[in-house]
């Protein structure tokens, strides 16, 4: 039976994202993204699921680890995000005063929170905080979490679907050791991949040109700088296409031409969610 990490407590968005894509896995928390990471590094038969961005928030915060790790992209799955109240059984929304939950969540939830008038906050995750109002049994404390978070641990939902914007989604990339690439047939892909470049000028216009005479479309391009460094930079990109794809090859021969450093994380199905 495969091994599904990921970041958290059960009933964490990436725990329902991890149902969702593996329900016969054997699904196990960790503490932290590292621990994620450092442990699909070092198993051949574990996959991790990762948050990578979200769409009204943005980035997670994990590229650094991407970038260390280089595991192999297998996947990714846009879970559509439903923040609910939870509160200890028979509380009245009235009776509660403090709520808790990871930073993004209290964003997200922020015109709730203030037509409330209830005091945030902030812990290391939505599934936990749950947890932690579960252990305090104490009605004045709510967490902001999942439905899955609501089953786990035995609260109730004293409000649903809190977020500010609805059609929030999370992108989360499922992640492993070994390699795997899709066969190149009549379906839309994405190639992930990171790059450094040479220390010269105009290096990174020069090196994107490739993409623009032979027509392809990059769908993301970020820049983070290596640690404990201002001066020196790489890359994450996505593009639209398969590597197979002669298109695909030749752009990525002529970005090699001004890299000091490329690496391809992985070919994978595109999610349908980005045809809506």
């Amino acid at each position: 039976m495969n091994k599904i990490y990921f970041q958290g407590t059960f009933g964490a968005y990436s725990h329902l994202a991890a149902l969702t894509i593996y329900p016969k896995a054997k699904i196990i928390p960790c503490k932290t993204f590292d621990e994620c990471f450092l442990k699909a590094s070092k198993e051949d038969d574990s996959k991790i699921i990762i948050p990578e961005s979200n769409r009204i928030t943005g980035n997670i915060g994990i590229e650094y680890l991407i970038f260390q790790y280089r595991l192999n992209i297998y996947c990714e799955y846009f879970q559509k995000i439903e923040h609910n109240l939870l509160g200890l059984p028979g509380v009245k929304i009235s009776e509660i005063k403090d709520v808790y939950s990871h930073g993004q969540a209290l964003s997200q939830c922020s015109n709730f929170i203030k037509s409330y008038n209830l005091i945030e906050h902030v812990r290391a995750d939505t599934a936990g905080s749950a947890e932690m109002v579960f252990k305090t049994k104490d009605k004045t404390k709510a967490a902001i979490a999942s439905s899955l978070s609501a089953k786990t641990y035995n609260l109730e939902i004293v409000q649903k679907n809190i977020e500010n914007e609805k059609g929030n989604l999370t992108r989360f990339l499922v992640m492993g050791k070994n390699i795997f690439q899709p066969e190149f047939e009549n379906k839309k892909y994405i190639t992930s991949f990171l790059f450094k470049l040479k220390s010269k000028p105009a290096a990174l216009y020069q090196s994107l040109g490739g993409f623009a005479i032979n027509g392809v479309n990059l769908t993301k391009l970020q820049s983070y700088p290596e640690k404990n460094t201002f001066d020196s930079f790489f890359f994450l990109c996505d593009l639209d296409g398969h590597i197979e794809d002669p298109k695909v090859q030749k752009s990525l021969e002529e970005l090699g031409l001004h890299c000091q450093d490329f690496h391809v994380l992985g070919v994978f199905e595109a999610d349908k969610q980005r045809e809506k």
